[in-house]
């Protein structure tokens, strides 16, 4: 194990974390005010889902999800007593439920919070060199640094870009503006970690000083849960289909030229500017979209500039795309 004694890397660190905010990135259009010289355009694309929403939800209890936790997995079915620290076990919650099959019932899965404990992790982040370093090392896959650092360094430079910028950085990944050091094993392989550590580290032709805290986490304690919800696949489609699944639109709801439009839709893309044909806002009501057929679209409660949801439309599910975009003047 290192010493695990405050370096000036260390102290750099402490300095600088309280002051660290989060900086979320953001998807679709970032500003309200459609491009000079262009109109904004609504694009649908939809693509069609294959075979029933079993196949897709739905996994059988041999061969499980490979993010699952496998023992909290059997301890769920089996009723017995088992925790997770930090991560939910099957990554799911009632707004995305994972299910599974076993001996022909089918379970939602999902995770209560019972209890919480305190952890010290170390945090790595890295910065703007003050100064020309006289020394540093490759952090990148043919550095010499162990794969844990390697990791880490490619995850906390993520955030060291995104500071100042707009565009942000994967939240998943990038934790307290750096990398989490969670791992016993990674922990103890990792040399960015050690008192006598590289104080800078170069990733992809960029020079970055190291910066190492550590800092306490409180960290929820999930028990494992499986709800018997089905126990025949008819009644667990519908379930998934109530879940899943938004507007119901059949060819005998839709026009001549709003059918044209879901078609050419399906088949690539369809889009128009504001105000759209009656065609087209024909079948944004049939999709459930009305708060995108007024002239105000961008700032309606509720809208977002993508949405990404399915449909079934006769007898087949697709999933659909809305996006707004800038389409410029001819």
């Amino acid at each position: 194990m290192h010493d695990s004694s405050l370096s000036r890397r260390h102290v750099l660190a402490s300095g600088l974390a309280a002051g660290l905010s989060v900086l979320a990135g953001c998807g679709g259009v970032g500003n309200d005010t459609a491009t000079e010289g262009a109109d904004t355009a609504l694009r649908l694309s939809l693509a069609q889902v294959d075979g029933p929403l079993r196949e897709r939800y739905v996994h059988e209890r041999e061969e499980p999800d490979d993010n699952w936790d496998v023992q909290a997995l059997d301890a769920a079915l089996n009723d017995e007593s088992y925790t997770t620290q930090l991560r939910k076990p099957f990554f799911a919650d009632p707004d995305d439920p994972a299910y599974v099959v076993h001996e022909g019932t089918y379970y939602q899965l999902g995770s209560v919070i019972v209890d919480e404990v305190t952890e010290t992790h170390p945090v790595l982040r890295l910065f703007e060199p003050a100064e020309d370093p006289e020394r540093t090392i490759d952090g990148g896959e043919d550095g010499p640094l162990p794969e844990a650092d390697q990791r880490a360094i490619q995850i906390a430079q993520m955030a060291a870009r995104a500071r100042g910028n707009a565009g942000g950085y994967p939240v998943g990944l990038v934790q307290r503006g750096g990398y989490v050091y969670r791992s016993e094993t990674a922990r103890n392989d990792s040399e960015l970690l050690a008192e006598d550590g590289p104080d800078y580290v170069t990733y992809r032709d960029t020079t970055y000083e190291v910066a190492v805290s550590r800092e306490q986490f409180h960290e929820p304690v999930y028990r494992p849960t499986a709800e018997p919800v089905a126990d025949d696949p008819e009644r667990m489609e519908a379930i998934l289909t109530a879940t899943f699944v938004g507007a119901r639109v059949s060819q005998t709801d839709l026009s001549t030229e709003a059918q044209r439009i879901l078609a050419e839709a399906s088949a690539d893309e369809y889009s128009e500017t504001h105000p759209f044909s009656d065609a087209y806002a024909e079948l944004l009501r049939a999709l459930d979209k009305r708060a995108y057929i007024d002239g105000n679209i961008r700032k309606d409660a509720g809208v977002r500039s993508t949405q990404d949801e399915m449909i079934r439309y006769e007898d087949v599910y697709y999933e659909y795309i809305l996006r707004f975009s800038t389409e410029p003047e001819t």
